[in-house]
């Protein structure tokens, strides 16, 4: 392929960076990346809020089609397949952000997640890192996945028993065929079985909760907490489901700077890989050697992890965009202009023996 042209999404970071050299680069709004967007595009190179199907590609020059995301229920890949149209995604680049998303709503809204029985819904890249982490802090935990063995997870339960969970984190991708279909896993029915005062989070899938069910059970009782980066219907949500949950924020869970550079990458190296261009690898000046202190003096863990990231900032920034800006407008709005959020990897501590041993499990980098 010679000089091939590259539509990406312009909510994509380092795109000139890593791509410039093989040829001319446009991006776009994922939004409004249509067939006449791509009109003698060979390459595309896309986030999650692109529907890449037939009726986007019948017809067009495109034959790689890239997505800087872990999920892949946006792409028809039996479409891709059956026209030798050559993809690639990023399954877990974004990992690590969306379990310090989970933690930051932890700290906030259950400051004795410690002392909790967290179920977690979906063992995958996310589901299992947030384990693994719980685990090794010795919080007690519940796993539902029927994909999983109890060998391969201890704390493996029944779907029925995770619904008992002091707090319950939904992992999982979303499907509508097969023996364990998630869309709308979470229902009424099911609503109605969680223990009061139980913490409720999606950071997955929006449909995997049906979110006019939700509304129906917030309206009925105020003793379900309700924490949701994910919705149906994306962007134009249900706003009167934004105002009954405790946190709402637009899709940004993975919006780490980590996160979104580390999806760029794994697609460049696909890309490189398909091409067989030797000279694909990142640009030299993105090493990011250089930790920023953080003082821990005087504070306990769940300060320490609010001050490197504070859902609620996310939350009070939604809602006032969607009343200011509209749904629609407001919810793509934030998510383009989101600003720089850091992991822990990038934090240098010093604390006591203790505090040093949860903050290194949690990926700090700690003396």
């Amino acid at each position: 392929m010679n000089r091939p042209r590259i539509i990406a999404d312009q909510n994509m970071p380092l795109v000139e960076a890593y791509f410039g050299h093989l040829g001319e680069v446009k991006l776009v709004a994922g939004r409004d990346i249509d067939p006449q967007a791509i009109e003698g595009a060979e390459i595309l190179l896309l986030r999650s809020v692109t529907e890449v199907n037939q009726k986007l590609l019948q017809g067009s020059a495109v034959r790689f089609v890239g997505s800087a995301t872990a999920g892949t229920d946006h792409i028809d890949l039996e479409y891709l397949e059956n026209n030798n149209i050559q993809f690639a995604h990023a399954p877990g680049c974004n990992a690590e952000a969306v379990v310090q998303y989970v933690l930051s709503v932890f700290s906030y809204l259950k400051p004795e997640w410690q002392q909790s029985r967290v179920g977690i819904v979906g063992c995958g890249n996310v589901g299992g890192r947030l384990y693994q982490k719980l685990r090794s802090l010795g919080v007690e935990c519940q796993v539902y996945d029927p994909f999983l063995t109890a060998s391969q997870i201890p704390d493996l339960v029944n779907f029925d028993r995770v619904l008992h969970s002091d707090i319950i984190s939904l992992h999982t991708p979303l499907t509508t065929a097969g023996d364990f279909p998630t869309y709308h896993m979470f229902n009424q029915q099911v609503f109605n079985q969680l223990k009061p005062n139980a913490l409720l989070i999606n950071a997955g899938r929006g449909a995997v909760i049906d979110n006019l069910a939700l509304v129906q059970r917030l309206n009925q009782s105020d003793n379900l907490q309700v924490a949701l980066d994910v919705w149906e219907s994306e962007p134009e949500i249900n706003t009167e489901l934004v105002d009954l949950v405790s946190i709402a924020t637009p899709h940004i869970a993975g919006y780490s700077n980590e996160g979104k550079l580390r999806g760029t990458t794994m697609l460049a190296e696909a890309l490189g890989a398909y091409l067989s261009d030797q000279s694909m690898q990142s640009p030299n000046n993105l090493n990011d050697s250089l930790k920023a202190p953080l003082d821990t003096a005087g504070k306990d863990l769940n300060q320490l992890l609010l001050e490197c990231y504070n859902v609620a900032n996310d939350d009070q920034r939604m809602r006032k965009t969607l009343k200011d800006s509209g749904v629609a407008q407001g919810f793509d709005q934030l998510r383009k202009t989101y600003p720089q959020r850091r992991e822990y990897s990038h934090f240098k501590v010093s604390a006591d023996a203790s505090l040093s041993h949860q903050l290194k499990i949690l990926g700090f980098s700690a003396d």
